[in-house]
């Protein structure tokens, strides 16, 4: 390790041993950063010095600013941070708002500063910010005055929280005003200090903090950035992810600095939302879930979208038949991508010339992926297994267990079943979790999924394994339908022979619930594990009758 500039040693104390991090690898040139790096001094104030400071970067319903006022307010906050909050390199700093300037003014600063961010979504309730507070032992929060409830409560029950100042009722604001607090030197932290701890959405138990270095900030820029999005300084990025997911960090924040272009912030981004934005503002690059791209499609009529040149999906793999509808209506390819808050951003995903519709695509230049089965041996093409990958990020939990079960070899295993085709596409099939075994037969839900949405009738869908007397499990359904269909007996058969006429027969879904909406995370992410426990209950109260 590179001498640290951190004097608070908690985030580099609690990095798991060498032995269990995985295999990080820098293949390509541009990879090749310093020992002596600021992420922050890199994105932003290496713009402003080659001239991008009068360029517009940050575009919200109440205000745009350039490079060199975004670069001014960011040293602000870095000076009320050090000055007036008494941040030491290494201390944490806990970050709360919705999508919005200030949120990417205070990430910057903190980055800048040599803190850590520990970014956090607007939806948590008290419990679940105090269990971060704790983990990340963090003494300092800055946060959005419209989200001041919460945070009061979490303040009380975390004890190690100390100094929290919010910014929309004049209280930041007031410290950024002070004379002299223009400009700030960039702390000089090593390429392979902690920059980051961003955590899991705790779908598997309690969430997991991630860390990340500065360089990492960088390496998704210059891997998936550079290679596969190949964005330019007249882009406009926009999207629905929140900035403490770090898919929506990478495409509306770092992704758009490392190339001079400008984002699109949105505190609320439905897609009604996104139409109206994209069309008011000439966005160029979309970043949002398969979900939303779908939900677009049917409110497109009257929207002047002609701006768009590129759409990125990922959070959740994207089903062929809203990959096809998007480009028939639009004529854009839209780029599927997996990533993880471990691994950071996306790294399995191929640019438009190079895609499959349906595969998620190749690995980015920069990692490298394979399939493996439940002994670690690798698989040969088209056989369905674990995938595992590494390049120059790569998970580091914050003092957890499971960072054994991530890591295995030197190699992350993202907890995906995926298969290689003969040309190197990799196809996703099913969180290794979502496997349905029926009759033993292994059926990916997605899949199901998938076919589903290209019936006429079927606005969303969540395909899991429901517990079965006989067949060990039974495909399940839950079914959102379009206005104007009725999920009643005569349904069900259509969806079941419509299934049943494009996949395997035993792959059709022997039970069809109906359901008004389903169970999503902030992000978007469809929760199947809900719906599991759902099918589970259902099943349940079967056996009881």
């Amino acid at each position: 390790m590179i001498e640290s500039a951190h004097i608070d040693t908690f985030a580099r104390d609690s990095l798991p041993p060498a032995s269990a991090q995985p295999e990080f690898r820098f293949d390509l040139p541009e990879l090749h950063y310093p020992d002596r790096l600021n992420a922050a001094a890199e994105l932003l104030d290496k713009m402003v010095e080659r001239g991008h400071g009068e360029r517009p970067c940050i575009l919200t319903p109440s205000e745009t600013l350039t490079y060199g006022q975004l670069q001014e307010r960011v040293n602000r906050i870095a000076n009320v941070l050090v000055k007036n909050l008494g941040l030491v390199p290494g201390n944490r700093v806990l970050l709360r708002s919705a999508n919005n300037a200030m949120m990417v003014v205070s990430y910057l600063a903190v980055v800048k500063a040599g803190g850590v961010v520990v970014a956090t979504m607007p939806l948590l309730r008290a419990k679940e910010i105090a269990y971060v507070i704790g983990k990340a032992k963090i003494a300092i929060a800055l946060c959005d005055a419209t989200l001041a409830e919460e945070m009061e409560k979490a303040k009380a029950a975390a004890p190690s929280l100390r100094k929290l100042v919010y910014w929309g009722k004049g209280g930041l604001e007031t410290l950024m005003g002070q004379e002299g607090y223009e400009t700030f030197a960039a702390c000089d932290t090593a390429a392979d200090d902690v920059c980051l701890i961003a955590f899991t959405s705790g779908t598997t138990g309690q969430p997991k903090g991630t860390m990340h270095f500065h360089r990492d900030l960088l390496s998704v820029c210059d891997t998936y950035g550079r290679h596969v999005l190949r964005a330019n300084a007249r882009d406009r990025f926009i999207g629905s992810p929140p900035l403490a997911f770090t898919f929506g960090t990478g495409g509306l924040v770092f992704f758009p600095l490392r190339v001079g272009a400008s984002t699109i912030l949105l505190e609320r981004s439905t897609p009604d939302d996104l139409l109206h934005a994209i069309e008011t503002y000439r966005a160029t690059i979309c970043f949002t879930a398969p979900t939303a791209y779908r939900a677009m499609l049917a409110k497109r009529e009257g929207r002047d979208i002609s701006s768009l040149r590129k759409c990125v999906s990922a959070g959740e793999a994207l089903p062929k038949a809203t990959w096809e509808a998007w480009h028939a209506a639009t004529g854009i390819r839209i780029l599927d991508g997996i990533g993880s808050t471990e691994m950071l951003h996306i790294f399995i995903g191929s640019p438009e010339d190079d895609l499959r519709p349906g595969a998620t695509g190749k690995p980015v230049p920069g990692y490298r992926a394979k399939i493996i089965d439940e002994h670690g041996n690798e698989l040969p093409a088209n056989m369905p297994g674990r995938l595992v990958v590494r390049g120059p990020t790569g998970c580091r939990y914050l003092a957890d267990e499971r960072q054994k079960n991530y890591v295995e070899n030197g190699w992350n295993v993202t907890g995906d079943t995926y298969l290689r085709d003969d040309e190197g596409y990799f196809w996703y099939q099913a969180r290794s979790d979502d496997m349905i075994i029926s009759a033993g037969y292994n059926i990916a839900g997605p899949e199901v999924e998938s076919v589903l949405l290209m019936h006429e009738a079927v606005a969303e869908c969540g395909v899991v394994g429901c517990p079965d007397a006989e067949r060990g499990q039974i495909v399940k359904a839950y079914v959102v339908l379009k206005s104007g269909f009725s999920g009643d007996a005569v349904m069900t058969k259509s969806l079941q022979d419509f299934v049943k006429a494009e996949v395997a027969p035993y792959k059709y879904p022997r039970a069809i619930e109906y359901v008004a909406n389903l169970p999503k995370t902030d992000t978007g992410k469809l929760q199947r594990f809900r719906l599991r426990e759902l099918a589970a209950a259902s099943a349940g109260a079967k056996l009881a009758s």
